[in-house]
C-alpha cells in the first residue's frame, strides 16, 4: 500500500511538472516525433512472393537450389481467350505470334513459349525436321490450321498447359531472369509493360481477351493490393474513430488531442520501420491502422476520468492530475501487455507478420508516451468546456451494474454454458492456404487467375529435380523408363491436371525418328539412340527456346512439374509427399528428391507458423500473467484474470469454426495478438475493483459497482472503437487481412462480453467464500473497541468516585 502510494504521489507531481512546463514538452515530443518519423522515407513495398519466407525456410533453400539448375520459374502467363471459342483460326493465331513476338520485349524476359512456337518435330525420309507448329498463320490454310489443333491437344507438352483441351484457350508463357539488384522496381517495370503489351494487342484485335497472371503478376499483387488498403481503409478508419471519440468525450479539444496523438504514434512507428530500411507487405502495411486503433484506448481512459473529474466540479489542472493519478498504472499495463501480445509474433515462421508485432509493439509504447507527455501537455493548453453536473445521477452503465449483480448465479451459469458451447465447434477449423484466394474476387489478378484455372491451366505446381546418378545419364533407357513410370503414376493421381517430364520429349523424338511411326512412341531402345536423338535435337533447336528449362548442364538430371488444379495446402502437402514416397519406394536412391515450388512453400510455412504462434501465445500468455500478478499483488487475481483473457480466442475461433471453418495464414497469428489487447479492458476493471476494495474498503457487489461507473463507459467505448478499427480491416482486398480483421473484432467483442457478463459474476462468486471470514473479523474487532470502551469507561468511574 505504501508503495502504490508513493507511485501516486509521484504521478502527481509528474502531471504538475508536465502541467508547468507544457509549452516546452509539447516542443519535444513534436520534435522527437518529427525526427523519428522522417524515416518514412525509407520504407518501400517489398514486390517478392519470398518476403513471406524466412531465408533459412527449408522449402525456400530446396527451391532455390532448383532454380539454380535450371532456368527460373518466374513468369507472366498471358492467357488468350477468342470471343468465338477457336484458337485455330488465322486471325487469332495471327494475334497470338505477335504477342509473342513483342513478349521478347518484357524487361528480363529469356523466354517465350506459345503454341505457335512449339518446336514440333518431323521425320523427312531420314531427317529430322524441327520447326514452329505454326508460323505465318494469316497465309495458312483451314486444313493446315486444323492439323496444327490436332496435334496441339494431344501434345503432352501443351495440352492444359499452353491449350486447353477443346482448344478454346491458349497461353503464352514468358519467362522472366531478373537481376534482383533492385527488385522494388524490377517488378513493376516488367508488369507494367506486359499490361500495356496486352492492352494493345487487344485493341488491335478486338476479336479476343487477354487475361494476366504468373507469379511476377503475383509479386506486383502482393504490394498493389498493399497500396490499395492504405489508401481507402485509412480514411474509412479515421473517419469512424474521430465519430465514434466524439460521441464518447463529448469535447472537441478531447477528440482533437487524440487525433494528434494516435498521428504521432502511427507516424513514430513507421518511421522507426523505415530507419531500419523494413520492407512493406501487405500484412506489414496494416500497422498504422492498428495502433491508430489500438493507440486511441489510453488516451479515451485518461480523457474520459479528467472530463468527468471536470463536471464534478475539478478545475482543468486538479481533474487532469487526478485522472492520471489514477489510470498511471492500467495504462503502463494495457501498453506493456499489448505490446507484449504484438511481440509474441516474432515467433511467426513468416516476416511480414515479424514486421507487423515490432512495428505495432513499437507504436504501443510511444502511444504510452505520448499518453503521459504529449497529451497532458496538450490538453493543459487546449480550452476545454463542460458542464457542472448539479447532482448525482444514476447512468444507464449503473443500471446494468445493478443487472449484473442481481443476475449474477444465471449470468455466470449462462455463460460458461455459452463458452463450452462454441468451444466445441474449435475442431472443425481446418487449416487452409490457397495464396491466390488471398486477394478479393473483384481483384484483377484473382480474376484473371481464376480464368486461367477454370479454362486452360493450374498455377499450383510441384517440382522435382531427378537425378541419374551420373553425368549424362538422362539418355539412360533405364532411367527414362523410371522416369516414365514416375509420370504415368502422377497423371493417374486426383487433382493433378498435367505433368511435364523429360521423357516426353524423348519419346516424341524416337517417334520422329522412326517416321512418325506411333508405335514408336516409346523410351528409345538403346543409350547411344537417346543420346543421338537429344544432340541432333539440341542443335535443331532456336535461341531461347533449349531444353535448358528441363535438363542441367551436365545432363545428369531433369525437371520433373506437376500442374495442379485449384487445391488446398492440404492437399498440395500431400500430392508432393505421396510423390516423394513413391521415389523412396520404386526409384534407386539417387533418384529421390523433395517436391519444391511456391505453392509448396505457402503450404508448409502455415503449419510452422501455426506452431510457432502457439510458442509465442504461451510465452506472452506467462509474462502477461507475470505481470497482472506483480501490478494487482495477488496470484489470486492474476489467475482470474486469465478467464476473460484466454476465453474470448477460444470462443472467437469457435464461432469461425462453426460459420467458416478454414484458417489461413493470417488468422494463426490472432490468439496471441488478441491476448495483448483483449487484457487491456480486464486491466482497468480489475484495478478498479481492487481499489475500491482496498481503500474504499466496499464489499464485492460495491466495488463491482464502482468498477463498472469508473471505466464501464470507456470500456465500452474503447472495445467498440477496436471493433470498428478491425472491422474496417475486414474490408480488406487481401483476405489474410480481412479475416484477420474479422476474426479479430469478433474476439474483441466476447472479450467485452466476458469482462462485462462473466467476470463480475466471477469475482462475486470468488470473494464470496472470503466474505464470511471477513465479516466475522470485523466483529471481533468492533467488540473489542466496544470491551477497550468499556474497560476505560469502569476505570474513568472508579477515579470519580
Amino acid at each position: 500500500m505504501k508503495s502504490k502510494a508513493k507511485l501516486e504521489e509521484f504521478t502527481v507531481t509528474y502531471t504538475r511538472w508536465v502541467i508547468k512546463w507544457r509549452w516546452l514538452v509539447l516542443f519535444v515530443t513534436l520534435l522527437l516525433a518529427s525526427i523519428l518519423a522522417s524515416g518514412v522515407r525509407f520504407l518501400e513495398f517489398d514486390t517478392e512472393y519470398k518476403a513471406f519466407f524466412k531465408p533459412d525456410d527449408p522449402q525456400l533453400i530446396a527451391f532455390e537450389k532448383l532454380q539454380d539448375i535450371y532456368t527460373k520459374n518466374s513468369n507472366i502467363l498471358f492467357v488468350v481467350a477468342p470471343k468465338n471459342g477457336e484458337v485455330f483460326t488465322a486471325p487469332v493465331l495471327h494475334a497470338v505470334e505477335e504477342l509473342t513476338r513483342e513478349a521478347w520485349k518484357i524487361p528480363y524476359a529469356i523466354r517465350v513459349n506459345a503454341v505457335t512456337n512449339f518446336q514440333h518435330t518431323r521425320a523427312s525420309d531420314d531427317e529430322l525436321i524441327v520447326a514452329d507448329l505454326v508460323s505465318d498463320a494469316l497465309h495458312r490454310s483451314t486444313d493446315e490450321l486444323e492439323t496444327a489443333r490436332k496435334i496441339a491437344v494431344v501434345e503432352p507438352s501443351l495440352r492444359k498447359k499452353l491449350i486447353s483441351p477443346t482448344a478454346h484457350v491458349t497461353g503464352i508463357n514468358v519467362t522472366l531472369q531478373r537481376p534482383g539488384e533492385d527488385t522494388r522496381r524490377e517488378v513493376p517495370k516488367a508488369v507494367n509493360y506486359a499490361r500495356q503489351l496486352a492492352e494493345s494487342i487487344q485493341a488491335e484485335h478486338p476479336g479476343i481477351d487477354i487475361h494476366l497472371t504468373g507469379l511476377v503478376l503475383l509479386n506486383y499483387t502482393f504490394a498493389e493490393v498493399s497500396k490499395r488498403d492504405i489508401r481507402t481503409l485509412v480514411p474509412f478508419m479515421y473517419a469512424g474513430m474521430i465519430g465514434m471519440m466524439f460521441l464518447l468525450l463529448r469535447s472537441v479539444s478531447g477528440t482533437l488531442a487524440t487525433v494528434l496523438m494516435i498521428i504521432l504514434s502511427s507516424a513514430t512507428a513507421m518511421g522507426i520501420a523505415g530507419w531500419f530500411r523494413v520492407g512493406l507487405t501487405p500484412p506489414s502495411a496494416q500497422a498504422p491502422t492498428m495502433i491508430m486503433t489500438l493507440a486511441v484506448a489510453d488516451s479515451i481512459h485518461i480523457l474520459m476520468t479528467m472530463l468527468r473529474n471536470m463536471r464534478s466540479g475539478m478545475s482543468k489542472h486538479d481533474a487532469l492530475a487526478e485522472s492520471l493519478r489514477i489510470n498511471m498504472q492500467p495504462v503502463f499495463l494495457t501498453s506493456l501487455t499489448t505490446a507484449i501480445g504484438f511481440l509474441s509474433m516474432n515467433l511467426s515462421e513468416v516476416p511480414p507478420f515479424r514486421h507487423l508485432g515490432n512495428i505495432t509493439a513499437v507504436g504501443m509504447v510511444f502511444s504510452w508516451i505520448y499518453a503521459i507527455l504529449f497529451l497532458p501537455a496538450l490538453m493543459a493548453i487546449l480550452p476545454v468546456r463542460v458542464r457542472i453536473k448539479a447532482g448525482v445521477k444514476r447512468s444507464l452503465i449503473d443500471q446494468f451494474a445493478d443487472f449484473v449483480i442481481g443476475r449474477r448465479q444465471q449470468l455466470l451459469w449462462g455463460a460458461s454454458l455459452a463458452v463450452l458451447f462454441l468451444v466445441l465447434f474449435l475442431p472443425r477449423n481446418e487449416l487452409n492456404d490457397q495464396f491466390v484466394n488471398y486477394f478479393d474476387e473483384h481483384n484483377e489478378f484473382r480474376a484473371d487467375t481464376d480464368f486461367t484455372m477454370q479454362n486452360l491451366t493450374g498455377i499450383y505446381q510441384v517440382e522435382f529435380s531427378l537425378s541419374s546418378g551420373e553425368s549424362r545419364g538422362i539418355c539412360n533407357p533405364e532411367y527414362l523408363s523410371k522416369l516414365e513410370e514416375f509420370t504415368h503414376w502422377y497423371e493417374n493421381q486426383p487433382n493433378v491436371l498435367q505433368v511435364g517430364s523429360f521423357s516426353q520429349v524423348m519419346k516424341r523424338l524416337n517417334k520422329s525418328m522412326h517416321g512418325d511411326d506411333p508405335d514408336f512412341y516409346r523410351i528409345p531402345a538403346s543409350r547411344q539412340l537417346a543420346a543421338q536423338y537429344l544432340l541432333l535435337y539440341e542443335m535443331s533447336l532456336p535461341f531461347g527456346l533449349d531444353l535448358n528449362n528441363q535438363i542441367d548442364i551436365d545432363k545428369s538430371a531433369t525437371r520433373f512439374i506437376i500442374t495442379l488444379a485449384n487445391v488446398s495446402t492440404r492437399e498440395i502437402r500431400e500430392i508432393a509427399s505421396r510423390g516423394e514416397r513413391w521415389l523412396a519406394q520404386n526409384a534407386p536412391e539417387y533418384m529421390f528428391n523433395h517436391g519444391v515450388g511456391p505453392s509448396v512453400m505457402f503450404a508448409y510455412v502455415s503449419g510452422r507458423n501455426i506452431e510457432g504462434m502457439l510458442k509465442g501465445t504461451l510465452i506472452a500468455l506467462l509474462l502477461i500473467s507475470l505481470t497482472l500478478v506483480f501490478a494487482l499483488r495477488s496470484f489470486k487475481f492474476g489467475a482470474i484474470s486469465l478467464v476473460p483473457n484466454l476465453i474470448p480466442a477460444a470462443v472467437g475461433f469457435g464461432l469461425w469454426g462453426l460459420l467458416v471453418g478454414k484458417v489461413n495464414l493470417g488468422l494463426s497469428i490472432v490468439t496471441g495478438m488478441t491476448l495483448g489487447i483483449v487484457v487491456d479492458d480486464t486491466v482497468h476493471f480489475l484495478s478498479k475493483y481492487l481499489r475500491a476494495r482496498r481503500e474504499r474498503e466496499l464489499p464485492p457487489e460495491g466495488a463491482i459497482r464502482y468498477a463498472f461507473s469508473s471505466v464501464g463507459k470507456a470500456m465500452l467505448g474503447t472495445s467498440l472503437i477496436l471493433i470498428v478499427g478491425f472491422a474496417v480491416l475486414s474490408f480488406s482486398t487481401f483476405d489474410m487481412n480481412g479475416s484477420m480483421g474479422r476474426l479479430t473484432a469478433i474476439t474483441i467483442l466476447f472479450a467485452l462480453l466476458a469482462d462485462f457478463l462473466l467476470l463480475p459474476p466471477l469475482l462475486m462468486r470468488v470473494e464470496r467464500k472470503r466474505a464470511p471470514k471477513i465479516l466475522h473479523q470485523r466483529i471481533q474487532a468492533a467488540e473489542d473497541v466496544l470491551v477497550s470502551l468499556n474497560y476505560h469507561e469502569f476505570h474513568k468511574g472508579d477515579e470519580v468516585k
